[in-house]
């Protein structure tokens, strides 16, 4: 029976995956074109995977040497002399270990650069390259995957020097016979590789990879493509889920990142199953269920993530700016930090506009943030944690009574609202407060279409229960009218009766605390501060 994997390759007759044919026959087309290309993407992000079903894909058509930098040593990089040597072992191994089709004759020269002492150079190694490409009788594809291993080495920026002057004279002369596509496959790209090399008054950016061509195919799985996998899985399964909603459920937590797709299905079918019941567990509620779990895991991919904001101090303050006030930065590819946090798939170019990468990293950044204020104040937190147990009553989330709560515990903590209050302030405080009260049983997002300096609209997911709460400045009858309209779309998109709206009023006349309000058939619950 297949499974979800989310630790390693892929392997179609073993496990549930999107099908990868489009995105191959894509590559291919470069690789018949001669390219030479990096596939630069983020961790987990499925280039592995994709690298075994091109190849597969390619074997009738060409012969393709398929090495992984994993299996170099750092040994390997101190020199010209060892890397030499260490990728002429490689290619011995995986002759006979990944069926390379290299002839006897050229296994035993690469076997002499490995085993003689003699000080073997680039130019040896590329001379039996030279003459395989010449006598073979397919065209060579050489693929090279984990090529980040090689960072900041000299000798593989050489290496990549005499596969760039092999690509130039093969442009110069048809007749000239070299690799038909060099394919590098890694997290950074070759610029950066070579930067990383120099100090900073020695940088240079003519990389000698500047032949390669653009590659700018989505690796990312569609909404279209999950649910294919989930008819798989469901054909074995005969859970009767709701195979569109289940798929736009998945996709709108993890926007296709593929790691993230993978064990979000892996959770609701080994984990929430055990809980819920495989049908149940294949619902929406269930697929809740398995992000709130996600959210609570150490994995890699979340610490690189908040790693590498410890890394950027400026870039941290910056996104904490628009998730916790809706402030737009407009994105900069000559930024170095935004070009590093896209480069490891955090962060994403929308319309110029710096975003999230997708709504699990975002909720995890949420907490990240919210954890830091815990650290400095943590009276709304513990006021949170109090009206847990009377706001919670038969597994039941009450939200009136949590927003009755939270505009008492700010009037005993905070006094009355000032001119210098500003919506972040409120947005925060209510997060603070909220967690608490729904944590283990339930989780939150804050929908990014509504996420600005005047109006944010917090989603709660609770035991199957979805809650949609506006928090906004109140700026006026009118402009609290049309709050009222925009919750009742937004309700009417969620398939909900009732909402609820928290607005923070400077008006000395308000009237402070939770009012039931009837709006286009739709029950709002309004919470003034």
């Amino acid at each position: 029976m297949k499974r979800f994997n989310t630790t390693g390759v892929c392997i179609p007759a073993r496990h549930y995956m999107v099908d990868l044919a489009d995105r191959v026959e894509k590559i291919g087309k470069l690789v018949d074109e001669g390219r030479y290309f990096t596939i630069s993407r983020a961790r987990q992000y499925g280039k592995t995977t994709t690298l075994n079903a091109l190849e597969t894909a390619l074997s009738s058509q060409y012969d393709v040497v398929s090495l992984d930098f994993q299996d170099i040593t750092s040994a390997d990089f101190e020199n010209e002399h060892e890397f030499v040597r260490g990728l002429a072992q490689m290619i011995c191994d995986a002759r006979d270990s990944m069926n390379i089709p290299l002839p006897g004759r050229f296994l035993e020269q690469f076997r002499d650069l490995w085993e003689n002492s003699r000080k073997a150079k680039l130019s040896d190694l590329f001379r039996i390259f030279d003459q395989w490409c010449r006598e073979n009788e397919k065209r060579i594809v050489l693929m090279i995957d984990e090529i980040d291993t090689a960072t900041g080495k000299q000798v593989f920026l050489d290496f990549l020097g005499k596969l760039r002057s092999n690509y130039l004279k093969r442009e110069k002369n048809l007749q000239f016979m070299t690799f038909q596509s060099v394919i590098l496959a890694g997290v950074a790209d070759i610029r950066q590789l070579e930067s990383m090399n120099r100090s900073d008054d020695m940088r240079r950016f003519n990389s000698p990879w500047n032949i390669a061509a653009d590659f700018d195919i989505d690796m990312g799985l569609s909404e279209s493509g999950i649910r294919v996998m989930l008819e798989e899985y469901e054909s074995d399964h005969g859970t009767r889920m709701d195979l569109a909603a289940i798929a736009k459920s998945v996709w709108d937590y993890t926007s296709g990142y593929p790691f993230l797709v993978s064990r979000i299905c892996q959770l609701v079918d080994e984990v929430v199953s055990e809980k819920f019941g495989l049908k149940d567990a294949w619902t929406i509620r269930g697929v809740d269920e398995a992000a709130k779990q996600l959210l609570d895991e150490n994995n890699t991919l979340f610490q690189s993530l908040t790693r590498n904001l410890n890394n950027y101090p400026k870039l941290k303050a910056a996104i904490r700016s628009i998730l916790m006030e809706g402030t737009r930065l407009t994105w900069n590819p000559d930024q170095e930090d935004l070009a590093q946090m896209k480069m490891y798939g955090h962060i994403r170019n929308d319309g110029n506009t710096v975003v999230v990468a997708n709504r699990i990293f975002e909720t995890r950044l949420y907490n990240f943030f919210l954890s830091d204020d815990e650290l400095k104040s943590n009276v709304f937190c513990r006021e949170g944690a109090m009206s847990r147990n009377v706001c919670v009553s038969d597994g039941k989330l009450n939200m009136p009574l949590v927003l009755e709560r939270f505009v008492q515990t700010y009037h005993q903590v905070c006094g009355p609202l000032e001119e210098r209050f500003r919506e972040q302030d409120g947005r925060e405080l209510f997060l603070l407060f909220l967690k608490p009260v729904i944590n283990g049983a339930g989780n939150y997002y804050i929908e990014a279409q509504t996420r600005n300096q005047t109006r944010t609209d917090v989603i709660v997911d609770y035991q199957g229960q979805k809650y949609v709460i506006e928090l906004k400045i109140w700026r006026g009858e009118r402009y609290n009218a049309e709050g009222e309209k925009q919750i009742c779309e937004y309700l009417e998109y969620w398939n909900l009766n009732t909402g609820y709206m928290l607005s923070f009023n400077f008006n000395q006349k308000k009237k402070i605390g939770v009012q039931l309000a009837h709006v286009g058939g739709k029950l709002i619950y309004e919470a003034v501060v």
